[in-house]
């Protein structure tokens, strides 16, 4: 094996589903296999990019940052009590199961984020980011699900082994920016897939899903980086408005200056705030908490839930160290911390009106 191929093998290695979808160190390919499509505001006609904003890092920095130590272990595993949800709510309950995997019951709707509950968030079954806690959502315990909104493509986000199971237990609409559906349709090709653009709209059900822009990438290897789409989405029901990120840097604000003369009164948002450290290699991708409160104000948001934090360890802070930054980070914004909350799996939040 060559020097290249065994660092890059060695990189991959390392921390699994979060470099491993990266795509850092990404060869030229000839065509994008995941979508085909006229050149956008968005799309160059074989890559996506978030206009104005920061592209993500090469393979140099990469191995700088896997070779330059401060990584805090975090616990073996971490004891929850998994909840049973309600078969359907009228209002809004929130409830989280881990990661950016979480249960939205919305105005009769059961809408499923990001869905993972497989052990690993990784392309391999032997190496990668393992659970730190169980689902807080038993999958037998799943209500019915509707559909399942699929931010884009990295592995925490997109696991083909749980569509598998979603599909067979629950049939739902997977709702995800382009390009995915191409994925998803490889591994499940029973499975009803819409698509959008930023700015586009679907109507589901009662709701309407708005797909927004958010500053972030996408990869499952080494050739296919930005091949398909990333998105933020608001969900326009009875019972309010959702605003929903599962990866974002904060890029000058720009995810949520938009949204209130767009949107209106958003009644929760759920936004990020982990896997951020080192800052110098993720703060183009990956907002940290103080970002995230930023974000919060900009949006005009009423509550907001923290997710992507203490289920697998992508980088380097501590498990706990995202919610000692959202607290003084609210603190500093004197913002009470009931309006902002990082829920823990198994955690379920009934969003005040």
């Amino acid at each position: 094996m060559n020097r290249r191929r065994f660092l890059t093998r060695t990189a991959t290695l390392a921390t699994g589903a979060a470099l491993a979808a990266t795509g850092a160190f990404a060869l030229s390919p000839a065509r994008n296999r995941y979508y085909s499509g006229p050149p956008a505001h968005n799309f160059d006609g074989t890559r996506f990019f978030n206009p104005g904003g920061a592209p993500p890092k090469g393979f140099g920095d990469l191995l700088k940052w896997q070779t330059g130590g401060g990584r805090t272990k975090w616990p073996d595993g971490i004891a929850i009590t998994p909840v049973k949800p309600a078969p359907r709510i009228d209002d809004l309950t929130i409830t989280m199961v881990g990661h950016a995997t979480l249960l939205i019951q919305v105005a009769g709707l059961n809408l499923l984020t990001d869905p993972v509950w497989s052990l690993r968030a990784s392309p391999f079954s032997f190496a990668g980011p393992k659970r730190a806690t169980a689902p807080g959502i038993r999958f037998d315990h799943l209500p019915r699900i509707d559909a399942v909104l699929l931010t884009h493509n990295h592995y925490d986000h997109l696991d083909t082994e749980t569509l598998h199971r979603l599909h067979a237990a629950h049939a739902p609409v997977v709702i995800t920016p382009l390009g995915n559906d191409t994925i998803v349709k490889d591994a499940v090709p029973a499975m009803r897939v819409q698509t959008g653009n930023w700015g586009d709209t679907l109507a589901f059900g009662n709701a309407t899903i708005h797909f927004e822009p958010c500053h972030h990438w996408s990869a499952r290897g080494t050739r296919d980086r930005s091949m398909a789409l990333w998105s933020a989405f608001v969900i326009d029901t009875p019972a309010g408005r959702i605003h929903h990120i599962g990866d974002t840097g904060f890029d000058k604000g720009r995810p949520y200056r938009h949204l209130p003369e767009k949107h209106g009164r958003i009644r929760a948002a759920i936004l990020p705030v982990g896997a951020y450290e080192p800052r110098w290699f993720m703060r183009d991708q990956h907002q940290d908490p103080a970002e995230a409160v930023e974000g919060f104000l900009l949006s005009g948001a009423s509550y907001a839930v923290g997710h992507h934090w203490g289920t697998f360890q992508l980088t380097n802070e501590g498990r706990d160290a995202p919610l000692r930054a959202l607290s003084a980070a609210l603190q500093a914004k004197g913002i009470a911390p009931d309006r902002f909350r990082p829920l823990a799996p198994g955690e379920a939040w009934a969003i005040p009106a």
